[in-house]
Order: structure tokens, then sequence, then C-alpha cells
């Protein structure tokens, strides 16, 4: 049995690692475009300086998995077109290509290996007393936010968003702003318009305008459009429809896994594509051994941001991702956050996670 799988994020290399041990004889190969295993949950620190996100592939699957590196250009009835012009057959295909980013211009996307590498090169280039300002108020702005402004104390740090810390609620989102605050991160509230390139100036939808030396885009939004490319059928946000399997509705020889799968209830992050990666390995382990496979089971358990290397907010949630009042700070949370961004990699490179 020939199955590839595009994508070496947490889904696809969960995947992969999972289905090389429980289908015996699968002959595995992984598409993607760069030879490394990236952990986006620590972009925030490669930016910054503070810690590495990527691994090399050969470190992280197992032993007999085949790494193409490469783009896959179109999903065909079992063939994958890639976009050097080779193909490559499959009787089963994983897609996991994860998410990406939509930047306005004048930024610095930082929600990609890609965008992460320009902006630490950009920021180790700024003067002290520098402007920095980083649009999105989600985990991955105000954790980018955080983290530079504790890496580099010499720069002004300013976080911009409709609503900042939003992902937060009641007490757990105020400490989460007071330990910004802390750090002293400038809190903004607005939606960002534009960016003048030639100067730099972040302009809000309400004409407010705000100088700015770096401006760093933290807003995850919308997926590749590998899976409507593909003809698959897809929602309209782009991500692909799926059954109760995580297989997609018009060819069920495709699994679809994290941020690409339109998982109802599922938001975009490692917590939901490690389970999914496993979850798509393990109904086609039970297909293959001709048992019946069982529906993915959609569970979550928190929502995590670090506030630099001393501070985090973990807020509990129930398994629907609805938030609970229970959160912890400080360094217990700090300690939770680094444990669970442990946990995701070696989940990764071991098939056993959620």
């Amino acid at each position: 049995m020939k199955v590839v799988v595009v994508g070496a994020g947490y889904a696809g290399t969960t995947a992969a690692n999972r289905l090389a041990k429980k289908v015996a004889g699968a002959e595995i190969t992984v598409v993607n475009p760069r030879a490394d295993f990236v952990e986006r949950v620590r972009l925030h620190q490669q930016l910054a300086g503070t810690g590495e996100a990527a691994t090399p592939l050969t470190g992280m699957l197992r032993d007999g998995i085949t790494v193409r590196v490469g783009s896959v250009d179109k999903i065909g009835d079992g063939t994958l077109t890639l976009t050097d012009g080779d193909s490559l057959d499959f009787d089963y295909a994983v897609l996991a290509v994860g998410s990406t980013v939509q930047p306005l211009p004048g930024t610095v996307p930082v929600g990609t290996w890609e965008g992460a590498q320009r902006a630490r090169t950009a920021l180790a280039a700024l003067p002290a007393g520098a402007t920095v300002t980083v649009v999105g108020g989600g985990a991955t702005g105000t954790e980018t936010a955080a983290e530079v402004a504790e890496a580099r104390p010499d720069l002004r740090v300013r976080v911009v968003g409709p609503d900042v810390a939003g992902n937060l609620s009641g007490t757990a989102r105020t400490r989460m702003l007071t330990g910004l605050a802390g750090l002293g991160v400038d809190v903004v509230t607005g939606a960002v318009a534009e960016v003048d390139e030639s100067d730099g100036t972040v302009r809000l939808a309400s004409g407010t305008e705000l100088a700015s030396d770096l401006t760093l885009w933290a807003i995850v939004s919308g997926v590749p459009d590998l899976a409507a490319r593909s003809g698959l059928d897809v929602a309209e946000d782009g991500r692909a429809l799926v059954d109760a399997y995580l297989r997609s509705v018009s060819d069920e020889r495709v699994f679809v896994v994290g941020d690409v799968a339109a998982v109802p209830g599922a938001r975009f992050g490692c917590q939901s594509a490690g389970p999914q990666g496993k979850h798509a390995a393990d109904v086609l382990a039970r297909l293959t051994a001709g048992r019946e496979p069982a529906p993915y089971p959609l569970r979550y358990v928190s929502r995590a941001l670090s506030i630099g290397r001393k501070d985090a907010v973990i807020q509990f949630t129930h398994f629907d991702d609805s938030l609970r009042k229970a959160y912890v700070t400080g360094r217990t949370g700090t300690l939770i956050k680094e444990l669970a961004c442990r946990g995701g990699k070696f989940g990764a490179r071991t098939g056993i996670t959620g």
C-alpha cells in the first residue's frame, strides 16, 4: 500500500509516524517544502532569537519513511502532481498542508517559517529606541509582542487588534493584558487598514496613525488552495470538507487533517493537528485490517499563551473549547506551556498524541 502525506507539520508528521508503526509494509512518502519540521508554536521564539523552531525531518520521521522536498501542484485520481512536474502514485493520501497568512503590504508575516526568519533579521537590525508594531490580538500576536519586548527591552513594542487577548475571558484575559503591560507592551485597540510602505506608518480604520519602524503581521488566516485546486469539496473558507472519519467527502482515499480540514468546532493549532493526524492514521489502519473505524472525537483542554520566557496564562476549556473560569499563570503556567510544546513535538515524532 502506497501512502503519500502532503505536509510535515504536526498533523502530517504524526500521521506518517503512526502509519509506519501500525500498518506493516506501507510505503510512506512525505512531501514537504523544506527538509525540516517546524514547531509553529515556537515561531515567536525563532523571530525573537530566544529559541529555535526547526528540526531536521531525518530526526522526526521513523526509519523507512521517504522524504520528498517539494510542493504539490494537484491531487488527482490516485496521483499527486508536484510543481516540478514529477508525480507520485498513491492508494491513500493525507492532506496536511496547514494554514497560511495573508499579510498587508509593508508588513512581515510571522506565522510562517520564512516570515519568522525575515522578522528575525529585521528585528536584529533595529537600533535602540525603534518601534515594533505587532498586528493581531490573538495568540500569535500577543505571544510575539511579549517575546520581542522581553528579548529587546530597548525597543518600544505595541500590539494592535480589534480585541487583544480576546481568545481568553474574564480574569484570565485581564491577567494576560497585565502581563503584556509588565513587559512594556502598549495595547492599541483597533483594526489596521494599511501600512505606508514608504515610511512604515500604520493607519487604523479609525484614521489613527502610528509610527512604526518594523511592523509584524501576526494574523494566521486562510489555508493553501491545494484542496480546491484539486477539485475536492471545500467550505467557503477553503478548508476541505471531511466526513466523521476525516476523509474528504469527495474522495475517500484522501484524508484531510489539521488546519486545512473543515472539522466542525475545530480551531487552528497543534492541539487540533496532532490528534487529527493520529486519528486519520488509526482509521486507515483499521480499514486496512478490515475493522470498523471510529469517528473523530473533538476534544480540547486549554488555551495556553506565553508571556515571554517567565510567564504564561493557561485557561482551561471544556472539550468543545468553550472556556472555563479556571486558569493558572506565572511559573506554573510557564511550565505547563513548555510541557505542551514539548509534548506536541514528541507526539509528532512518535505518533503518540491526544
